[in-house]
């Protein structure tokens, strides 16, 4: 297994370089102080000033008209047993206003919550996205891709659904119950207590079996992500799994974490389904307290009838606010849980982009002084390199599987920061160079092709700021060798990529790479393994192309086929994170050390 691949320890595997390293599976992580996780929700909240005004004026309006009904409703029942119909039809009119005010200030509220749920979660996934793509590259081949987007995409979802479907509920509860109790006690303090017995239970077992709930509906959270995460890693890398027959084994390793996610979701369900049904026992009780009290207050005269039929009413208009906060707390548990794992990956370090852009006239100076560098500490991968590379010149890292040849450049361009020791472009350290210019400097052809879905022109352009013309397309793609494939697709360079790119053969994605590098024309090129997957006719034209690209410009080549580095200024062979010869083909050959084996391994057709 490669250094650069893995450390000794385990170390994450950078994006390009080749390695199961993507494939990781994040560890479960801990459910954060649930006080802080609502109190930033809260700061989205807020930042919705004008809408959260309006759902609580829609709410008020409608618990104002939910607890003025039953009021009505009580004179009215006291009319007709004084037989005062005059003012029946009065009362009545009240209560129809009252419900027709409830049933417009419901349909707003759902309203104004959609609208709400859709702008904060706009807002929370933009800035997830938005840190996903500042933060640095360690970070992201250490964790799982599909945990990632399982963030992104279940997590905000539940909190969405929870603001458009529960937060409603939440105020609504809390002012329907606070007004009703007010009615309640203003009718009848003592029938008010009686019907409030009840609540110190209610309270007793909702805290009981909220420490599981929590517990297990973070957990479910984890295993979901965890799920994502291998089934994102089985089909990119489907072929493999087809190659070596090892569907079989997938589908157990996916069954696995599949029943652990069931088993904790049924958990999870059964103790949130529990509250509904343990608040209506409690509620019906309640009712049956409320009916015998009232009665006997009626006989010995202390209430009216009327009275007894509003706190009817109203017993069952304070059990629902409890019984809703009670159905929706599992849902609510659930967006936190959401929120705790999307606010802990935007609580991450971003990229330290800071630094002084580079001059236009990047002569293309390298150098590594006394570089040390290690994925874990005490495994060491890169260790005392010292290379400097003159402007212009073409130099051939070459070495055994696992020397840190990828890793050089993974420092050079900062995708992870030396240990110790300077890297210097221009006689500046890049540390104090800005990540977009450093990068903007540099052109990259890696062995594992990226493209994206989109047409041909903007994936050959999808470096550049400026929209390029398309005649100048066209002459990156003659030198690249890359028109005859254009020409063969049904609509040149406005052909759409579907999947990526998946159709063309590597051969062809590969050359599309090489494009893009002609067509940015960096100052500073690398080169890894560029022509590793195409055969030895297309190899030839490309290194002739390469001529000219290279002409003036800093080359840095890693290379297993060390016929395509034969007419490099400096070849420098490492192993084991050092340097242990250097010098032209020619020389390294006659030298008979560690090159010449490599070579004449290579081509005994023993392979390397």
């Amino acid at each position: 297994m490669s250094n650069e691949s893995f450390s000794k320890a385990g170390a994450p595997a950078v994006n390009f370089r080749r390695g199961p390293g993507a494939g990781f599976v994040a560890v479960p992580e801990k459910a954060q102080n649930q006080t802080a996780t609502v109190k930033r929700f809260m700061e989205y909240l807020l930042s919705e000033k004008i809408l959260l005004a309006a759902m609580l004026l829609c709410v008020l309006l409608a618990a104002v008209a939910s607890v003025a009904a039953p009021a009505f409703q009580s004179r009215a029942v006291d009319v007709i047993v004084s037989g005062e119909y005059s003012k029946l039809y009065g009362y009545l009119l009240m209560m129809l206003l009252m419900f027709l005010v409830l049933s417009a200030a419901s349909y707003l509220q759902g309203f104004v919550g959609a609208l709400l749920s859709k702008r904060i979660i706009t807002g929370i996934r933009t800035g997830l996205f938005d840190r996903i793509m500042h933060l640095p590259v360690g970070y992201v081949d250490s964790h799982s891709r599909g945990d990632l987007i399982s963030r992104m995409t279940n997590d905000a979802d539940n909190i969405a659904n929870t603001i458009s479907m529960s937060l409603g509920t939440l105020f609504s509860a809390v002012i329907t119950l606070t007004a009703t109790v007010s009615m309640m006690l203003w009718f009848s303090v003592p029938l008010t207590v009686c019907s409030c017995v009840t609540i110190v239970f209610t309270l007793i077992l909702t805290k009981i079996m909220t420490k599981y709930m929590r517990r297990y509906f973070v957990r479910r959270q984890e295993l979901l992500g965890e799920l994502n995460g291998r089934v994102e890693e089985t089909v990119t890398n489907y072929r493999t799994v087809a190659a070596y027959g090892l569907q079989s084994e997938a589908l157990a390793a996916f069954e696995d974490t599949s029943d652990r996610l069931k088993k904790t979701g049924i958990i999870a369900e059964i103790i949130g389904s529990m509250m509904g049904p343990v608040m209506n026992t409690l509620n019906n009780i309640t009712f049956l307290i409320v009916a015998v009290c009232g009665g006997y207050l009626a006989m010995h005269g202390s209430i009216t009838v009327g009275v007894i039929s509003a706190f009817i009413i109203y017993s069952k208009q304070m059990s629902r606010p409890v019984n809703e906060l009670a159905q929706i707390y599992s849902q609510i548990q659930t967006a936190l849980a959401g929120a705790e794992r999307i606010f802990g990956v935007m609580d991450e370090t971003s990229e330290d982009s800071a630094g002084e852009d580079l001059p236009e006239d990047v002569k293309g100076v390298i150098e590594f002084r006394n570089v040390n560098f290690s994925y874990v500490p005490g495994s060491p991968v890169i260790s005392d390199f010292s290379l400097r590379i003159g402007a212009g010149r073409k130099i051939a890292l070459v070495g055994a599987t696992g020397s840190g040849k990828t890793t050089v450049i993974n420092l050079l361009l900062r995708f992870y920061e030396a240990d110790s020791g300077e890297i210097t472009v221009d006689g500046r350290n890049i540390r104090d160079i800005s990540l977009k210019s450093l990068r903007d400097s540099i052109g990259i052809v890696l062995q594992d092709t990226v493209l994206f879905s989109g047409s041909v022109k903007d994936n050959l352009a999808y470096a550049l700021t400026s929209e390029p013309d398309e005649s100048e397309i066209e002459r990156a793609a003659r030198l690249s060798n890359t028109d005859v494939i254009i020409e063969q697709l049904p609509h040149g360079l406005d052909t759409m990529l579907e999947d990526a790119g998946a159709r063309l053969s590597a051969g062809q994605r590969q050359l599309f790479a090489i494009c893009r590098a002609f067509l940015s024309y960096p100052r500073i090129l690398i080169l890894d393994e560029a022509t590793s997957s195409v055969d030895t006719r297309t190899e030839k034209h490309i290194q002739e192309a390469m001529v000219s690209l290279m002409k003036d410009r800093t080359s840095l080549i890693i290379a297993h086929r060390l016929s395509t580095i034969m007419d490099a200024d400096e070849i420098i062979v490492m192993e084991q994170g050092r340097i242990v010869e250097r010098g032209r083909h020619e020389e390294l050959l006659s030298a008979g050390g560690r090159y010449s084996e490599l070579y004449r391994t290579q081509y005994a057709g023993l392979g390397t």
